[in-house]
This record gives C-alpha cells, sequence and structure tokens, in this order.
C-alpha cells in the first residue's frame, strides 16, 4: 500500500502538473532496466523502484523546462481597436497604401508578412506611436513560438521578457493558463487617475495547442493597448467624461502632462451637457464653459463653474485670458477645429490641449496630417473613441517623454 501511494503521488503532483509525458516515461524505463537485478533475475526492489521513478522525474523535467523553438517572422502586425477592424483595413489601404488582401488575419489582428518595421515607419511619416490611428497595438517584431506544454510557452515567454498580454484569438482556457505562469501584472480596469507605465508590453495569441504569435516589440506599454478605466454611473452629466479621463492618463504618459489640478483654470468649448466640465470641475479647477445650450442643471449651479452662452469658436482667446486646459469635444468640421486650435496655440494663451476630431465621413488624412505635426503635440485614437481621433498638446512637455513612446517598440 505504501509504495502505490507513493507511484500515485508522484505521478498525480509532478508529472501531470508539469506536463511531463513521453520524457518522463522513457527515461523511467531506461532508470527500471538500470535498477532491475539482471544476476538474481528477479523482480526489483520496492527501494530500486522509487529510486528510478525519483531519477525519471528529475531528468525529464530538467530537459523539458528548454522545449520549445522561437523563430524570428518577417513583417508587421495591427491589432484594431475593438469595433474599429473596418476603419483600421481603410486606414490602412487609403493612408499607408497596404492592400488588406495581402495580410493574414487572425480575428482583429492583421499581420502583414512583406511590410518590414522600416517601411512601416516611412509609410506613416514616421509615427511616433502606432504607425496606424486605428490599430490598438502595433507588433513590429513577430516571432513564432512553438511548445509542447503550458508550462514550456510560459517559459518560452519569460526568456524574451517580463510582462506579456493574450489576445484570446482561440483556445482561450489554455491561454489563460499561459497567464498564469508568468509574472503578474494588474490587466484589469484601472482607476482614473492612472500612470501608465514605462515597461514594455508584449502580445501572444495561440495559433493552435502547440503554437502562438508573439511579439516582444509592440507599440503600447498597455496590455493590447487598451485603457479600461472605472466608471462612475451616478455623477457625471452624460458618459463623454470616459474620454477625457483617458486622454488625460495618454497625455500624462505621452507628453509628461500633469493631471488637473485645483486651482487650475479651464476651457470646455462646446460643453454641452457637460462630461467635459464635470471631469476638470472633479479635480478642483475653475471652469468655463461655454455653449449655445445650457449645462445639465447640476453643473449649472455647481460652485466654480461658469457658464457663457456663445459659440465658443467665434471668441478670441485674448478676450477669454490664459487657461491651464482648453477643451473641445464638439460635433464640427476637422478643418474649422484646426484653425481654432492654430489660434490658441498662436496665441500662447494656452498650456494644454484636449480635442476631439470627428470625422465628418470619409477621413481627410492630410487634413489629419496637419494636427499630428504640430509642435508638442499628439494625434492619437482612444479605446473610447469611435470614428474619431484625439489631439493632445502640451506646451513644453517634460523631458523624457519623447522616449516613453518609443519604450515598448524599442523593446
Amino acid at each position: 500500500m505504501e509504495n502505490i501511494i507513493f507511484f500515485r503521488t508522484i505521478f498525480m503532483n509532478v508529472v501531470l502538473k508539469n506536463h511531463i509525458f513521453p520524457g518522463f516515461w522513457f527515461v523511467f524505463f531506461l532508470s527500471g532496466l538500470f535498477f532491475f537485478d539482471t544476476r538474481a533475475n528477479r523482480r526489483i526492489s520496492a527501494a530500486r523502484w522509487k529510486s528510478a521513478v525519483l531519477l525519471a522525474t528529475i531528468a525529464a523535467g530538467s530537459g523539458n523546462t528548454m522545449a520549445f523553438t522561437i523563430e524570428e517572422m518577417p513583417g508587421t502586425a495591427f491589432l484594431a481597436f475593438p469595433g474599429a477592424g473596418h476603419f483600421l483595413a481603410q486606414e490602412l489601404e487609403e493612408r499607408l497604401g497596404l492592400s488588406v488582401r495581402d495580410a493574414q488575419e487572425y480575428g482583429d489582428l492583421l499581420y502583414f508578412p512583406a511590410l518590414s518595421p522600416e517601411e512601416c515607419a516611412a509609410k506613416s511619416g514616421g509615427a511616433r506611436e502606432s504607425a496606424a490611428y486605428w490599430s490598438a497595438c502595433t507588433l513590429y517584431k513577430p516571432l513564432r513560438i512553438c511548445f509542447g506544454s503550458v508550462g514550456e510557452a510560459a517559459s518560452a515567454l519569460r526568456s524574451i521578457q517580463r510582462n506579456w498580454a493574450f489576445y484570446p484569438l482561440s483556445l482561450f482556457r489554455r491561454g489563460s493558463l499561459i497567464l498564469q505562469k508568468l509574472p503578474y501584472i494588474h490587466r484589469g480596469i484601472k482607476t482614473f487617475p492612472y500612470e501608465i507605465p514605462a515597461s514594455p508590453m508584449g502580445f501572444f495569441c495561440l495559433l493552435d495547442r502547440n503554437a502562438m504569435l508573439a511579439s516582444a516589440a509592440t507599440s503600447s506599454p498597455l496590455p493590447l493597448g487598451l485603457l479600461e478605466l472605472e466608471e462612475d454611473h451616478e455623477n457625471p452629466p452624460s458618459r463623454a467624461y470616459r474620454k477625457l479621463q483617458e486622454a488625460l492618463c495618454r497625455s500624462h504618459f505621452l507628453l509628461g502632462s500633469p493631471f488637473p489640478a485645483a486651482n487650475e483654470r479651464g476651457l470646455d468649448a462646446g460643453a454641452c451637457p457637460g462630461g467635459w466640465t464635470w471631469v476638470l470641475a472633479e479635480a478642483g479647477c475653475s471652469v468655463l464653459a461655454v455653449d449655445r445650450t445650457p449645462l445639465h442643471p447640476s453643473l449649472m449651479r455647481r460652485r466654480g463653474v461658469s457658464f457663457l452662452r456663445h459659440d465658443a469658436f467665434t471668441l478670441p482667446p485674448q478676450e477669454l485670458g490664459e487657461f491651464d486646459w482648453v477643451l473641445s469635444d464638439v460635433i464640427c468640421y476637422p478643418e474649422r477645429l484646426l484653425d481654432w486650435v492654430h489660434r490658441w496655440l498662436d496665441s500662447g494663451l494656452c498650456r494644454r490641449m484636449i480635442c476631439t476630431v470627428k470625422m465628418q465621413g470619409a477621413a481627410d488624412w492630410g487634413l489629419l496630417e496637419e494636427f499630428a505635426r504640430l509642435p508638442d503635440s499628439r494625434l492619437i485614437h482612444l479605446n473610447t473613441n469611435k470614428h474619431e481621433l484625439t489631439f493632445l498638446h502640451v506646451r513644453n512637455p517634460l523631458p523624457g517623454t519623447e522616449e516613453n513612446s518609443r519604450t515598448a517598440q524599442n523593446a
């Protein structure tokens, strides 16, 4: 009975747990031959069988840890924001001149084997984050990793770098088991204000049970390029506040912008019903909200919030004075918004600016590049954006933030 319990314990806790099968039984057989007493031509003793099992377990287990292969793949891959696959495909064809028919599709991931990172950068004008706006995460150095077990897959990833995010293309359960064997990272919903870490974040998805597509060099330090913040379902007057909160987190990471604070002054152009005004007011800012329609009643009577009934785009900056924050989430043609942005930046009265560039029909890529080329600025897509982009500007960005946008890409 004692021997039965011993073998059962070894098999359940070592062999099955560590996925040691072929190697274990082969070495176990050789160990059995080694310990068999051929001269006496009798069965091996229980003690010797135990020694054989332990030897086989150690040998097979140690040989199992490196049983994987890592192969570099050519090309570049783009992962679309959730629900934005059509917009990404359109951008890749119209802006970057790619043919989606040349791509290998893995869910929302488009892999272009013939597109080198250098060619990708040239086509996108040397974009500092993702080469495509509607790509949540761009893979610059794809890898194909083959493995025999969950443990081997995790070992392969750990041998490259620490942080990895799993894209659930298929085999969700198996991918989750691999994640459990990797170092812990907070992949869930974050609380605003959230400081995005600068550590590189890898990407992997399972192609089948024993192969994965991965990349340590990606365009974002966030898991799959997505930032999800905890929602407030009671206080904000609209869900638009989520867009500004995400933009503030990304501006903090990309441009070193501080988060809004008490005693700062903000302008919300086209403010109704007041989602963005609410974010600034919650931070303790005094806010001038300009719109032709009044704000939500709770904001109209809130201390620190002033309302001006007017078309914000016709008010000269010099009449309003200097602001720490100039914001706009108004629906307007991008050409008009660009003119308004220029007037504020040229005035020198705006320290930081966040605006939503809303597409009116087909995207005008040339016009969007004018936003992107403005000094100390970024044009990005947020997880909370739809058919729109977000413009960020910080006067005199903090030193070092230029490198934040390159850290993950150059990993």
